[in-house]
């Protein structure tokens, strides 16, 4: 398997070419080294200012409270009462009121860039990217509609002043949430400009600014024209504490009747015009790899992982399996009746049944480990396994045990039990000597499933203690930084990586 870590110019889901090359840096990833002055400082602070900080900002909110209640009484959920003079007296006086609450949390300065459009002209605006808790900024400083959690609204204090904006709100416990909540999008983006205007995130998730990740379609479902507005933290130490450059409200995005039957084009030409604007990159990643990442379970992916490039070239070629389970056994089990046989390009294609395309010839090229035109369906079989259930490793060496194992005592070999975890891992090289050694004490040179799973019982994290101790440069993704995902960014830009 092999992983090209340097590209010229990489293609979007409308095989459209980016405008820039996609990022090297992990946008999940933020990490802060303070020097012995700053961490002094942010002592002192912390025991004289932060205090003072917080009393303010909790009685803004409490002064905020009586408006937000009192504009909020008798309200339908369903339509929207006319903006009387009291209303928009209480809408400035909570905008004040916010306003006040963020400069006393430190943003001191807020540049706002560009005109706001009005309901009737653009229903929803698109904010990326999105890094922060306050990105709420940008609602307080508009009181536009968000989309949040229904669990919200019940909140002390905190969900009077979020019933206040009219939120969307979203069900975990209603099964069709997601559906209604799209539907709701749609019925408030078509009324003509009546509801307020719908502020959406289209990343879905936080990233650390360094690029724009794939967005969402729901802004765009409604195919109604939207805004973008983007947002700057320019302070030189990015803590997101001092000072904030504001929103930028870009212009009016109407989007085109190809777009409008295709919200995920319409997503990606905005999410285009976005990131010309701020000036950074975009990639194909989504919260989805970082999830990958971050799972756990008994191997948990190392930093230096290809299956990260295999999870995005997977899923923009629409070859994630709904029925999981089903179709990797189905997979295993015609793997198995291949024993081992090369296959290529055409044969990959026909074993996966789809037609031979570039983003196929990237995949094959991953497992492609000495460049002669044929891969091993059994560790295409394998990674597939490992990013759509993550969390199940054991499952997945059952099922790679099952493609490998001979018929007559169901063993393999430490070659074998090397190129599953290889595999499974996504790394360049590994060696497993001191695992197989530790499952196989009586030195029969074979294990079985039943053996390595006792083991694991046994040892819960024998991949901790077996592999990554004897591995130079194994480094498992598990311990992160910021809390939230490991960094995957490759430590060599120039070359290929391979898995071999």
């Amino acid at each position: 398997m092999r992983l090209p870590s340097n590209r010229q110019c990489a293609t979007e889901g409308d095989g459209k070419k980016m405008d820039q090359a996609p990022p090297f840096r992990n946008p999940f990833v933020h990490v802060l080294k303070f020097t012995p002055l700053e961490k002094a400082k942010i002592a002192l602070m912390t025991v004289t200012l932060f205090p003072v900080r917080l009393l303010i900002a909790a009685f803004m909110m409490l002064l905020a409270w009586p408006f937000a209640f009192l504009a909020t009484v008798g309200r339908s959920e369903t339509s929207v009462e006319p903006q009387c003079l009291w209303r928009r007296l209480v809408d400035i006086t909570l905008k004040i009121i916010m306003r006040v609450m963020w400069f006393a949390g430190g943003f001191h300065w807020v540049t706002v860039k560009g005109r706001r459009a009005m309901p009737a002209e653009a229903p929803i605006l698109t904010l990326a990217p999105h890094s922060s808790y306050f990105d709420a900024i940008p609602v307080t400083m508009t009181m536009a509609s968000i989309v949040m959690k229904a669990e919200s609204k019940d909140i002390p204090l905190w969900g009077t002043l979020i019933k206040f904006i009219r939120p969307v709100f979203v069900s975990r416990s209603d099964q069709d949430s997601r559906k209604k909540t799209v539907e709701e999008i749609k019925r408030r983006a078509h009324s003509g400009g009546e509801w307020p205007q719908i502020m959406i995130f289209p990343e879905g998730t936080c990233t650390n600014r360094s690029c724009l990740i794939t967005f969402k379609p729901g802004a765009f479902i409604p195919a109604v024209p939207v805004q973008p507005v983007v947002i700057r933290y320019p302070n030189k130490l990015d803590s997101i504490t001092w000072t904030w450059q504001g929103p930028g409200f870009l212009p009016i995005y109407t989007p085109s009747e190809e777009e409008k039957n295709n919200p995920a084009l319409f997503a990606i030409n905005v999410r285009r015009v976005m990131a010309k604007a701020l000036g950074v990159p975009i990639t194909d990643y989504s919260f989805e790899d970082c999830q990958l990442a971050m799972a756990d379970g008994q191997l948990r992916l190392p930093v230096d992982t290809c299956l990260l490039e295999f999870a995005k070239l997977v899923r923009r070629l629409g070859l994630k399996p709904c029925n999981t389970e089903k179709v990797l056994q189905d997979y295993g089990n015609k793997a198995r009746k291949l024993e081992g046989q090369k296959l290529d390009l055409d044969d990959f294609a026909q074993f996966l049944d789809v037609p031979v395309s570039e983003m196929l010839r990237d995949i094959f090229a991953l497992f492609d480990e000495h460049e002669d035109n044929c891969m091993d369906i059994r560790e295409y079989v394998i990674a597939l396994s490992v990013i759509c259930r993550p969390a199940k490793a054991l499952e997945t060496m059952k099922l790679a045990f099952k493609m490998f194992e001979a018929e007559e005592d169901g063993a393999i070999t430490e070659m074998e039990l090397a190129v599953i975890l290889k595999t499974a891992l996504g790394v360049t090289h590994l060696s497993v000597s001191r695992l197989f050694t530790a499952i196989d004490p009586e030195d029969t040179g074979k294990i079985t499933f039943d053996r390595l799973r006792c083991f694991a019982e046994q040892q819960p994290d024998f991949a901790e203690t077996f592999l990554y101790t004897e591995n130079a440069g194994l480094h498992s993704g598990s311990s992160h930084a910021n809390g939230i995902c490991p960094d995957f960014s490759p430590k060599d830009l120039g070359g290929v990586k391979k898995l071999n």
